[in-house]
This record gives C-alpha cells, structure tokens and sequence, in this order.
C-alpha cells in the first residue's frame, strides 16, 4: 500500500470523527482552539490505538488464511464504506441542542471509542496486506486529530449537514480502496 492510499485511508477514517465533532461544535456558542484541539488530540489517539488492535488481532488468524486476504480485506472495506455511505443518508432526528453544563471525559471517550470501531475493522484487514501498520496507524491518528479540530471549531458555522457529506466521502473512499486492493492482488496473480 503506497503513502497515498494511505493518505486516502487515513481521511476515510476521520470522517465519522469528523462529523461528531461538528455536532459538538455545533453545540458550542464560542468554541476555542485549546479545547478543539485537545478534542482533536483525545479522538486521534484512540483512532490510532484501533488500526492497531485490528491488525494484532489479524495478523493472529493471518497465516490460516492467506489465500483469501485480499477477498476479507476487500469484503471489510467494502462493506464498511456500504455502511458509511448508509448512515451518512440517514437523516438526523435530533438537532443540537445547547450544552448546558460540560461534557464529561468518559462520554468524550465513548464517543471517540464509537467513532473508531471502522478502524479496527480496516486493521484486520491490513493485518493481510504489506502494511506498516505504526505508519497507518500514525497517519489514521493524524489525520483524525486534525480532521476532529478543525469540525468542533468549525461545527458552529457550518453546521451538521457537512458531517452527513464527510462520512458519504469516507465510505466511497474505502469502497475505493477495497476494489483497488482485490483488483490489484487478483491482476498480479
């Protein structure tokens, strides 16, 4: 995998961070950049704690199946972009409502825990692929920090309709990405 799939991979999975973190920054009257940014940093580090997770617990099961990793890492992606592009057409029954007291750490953490259950699936599926898992899982947490500061900072402007959108470019992305893989894997072989 070259650094730009990578790339795309890292921005696929920050962007249903990034639409949590436009609600939370919809919510906000004056959101400041310390706080953003130590948003960004909290949602980051377990996105970058994920990819890592899923690949250990693939590469356990890797040697069992190595004729067939290019069909789970395509059937993962694919499947996670089908569900992305789902939820992304679902309407919001809930509009932001005003905070009226600070949001806890632990449902700050929920919430980042939530939004990084897609990166442990696209672990697994490296885990079967010639990947630097810490430079994936580096990138993945890189982009989601800076994706998740710049959507609460920017979440009170642009509201949640943009989220909808980012996780809809998310799951194309990782369609994209599961093809490339199984096409790739299927034309050298």
């Amino acid at each position: 995998m070259n650094i730009l799939t990578l790339s795309l991979l890292s921005l696929a999975m920050s962007t249903d961070a990034f639409a949590a973190s436009i609600g939370k920054g919809a919510s906000l009257k004056n959101p400041r950049l310390i706080n953003a940014l130590k948003l960004g940093l909290i949602f980051g580090c377990i996105e970058a704690i994920a990819p890592l997770i899923g690949w250990f617990i693939g590469s356990a099961g890797s040697a069992y199946v190595a004729a067939w990793d290019h069909w789970i890492a395509f059937v993962l992606l694919v499947a996670l972009g089908v569900h992305m592009l789902i939820e992304s057409a679902k309407k919001s029954d809930t509009q932001p409502q005003p905070e009226t007291k600070k949001r806890t750490l632990l449902a700050t953490l929920l919430t980042a825990v939530g939004t990084s259950i897609d990166a442990m699936t696209v672990g697994i599926s490296l885990a079967f692929l010639n990947v630097n898992i810490y430079l994936a899982a580096a990138m993945i947490g890189l982009a989601t920090t800076i994706m998740v500061t710049i959507g609460s900072l920017l979440g009170h402007v642009i509201g949640a309709m943009v989220g909808k959108k980012a996780e809809a470019f998310g799951g194309i992305a990782l369609i994209i990405i599961g093809i490339w893989i199984l096409y790739s894997h299927l034309s050298a072989g």
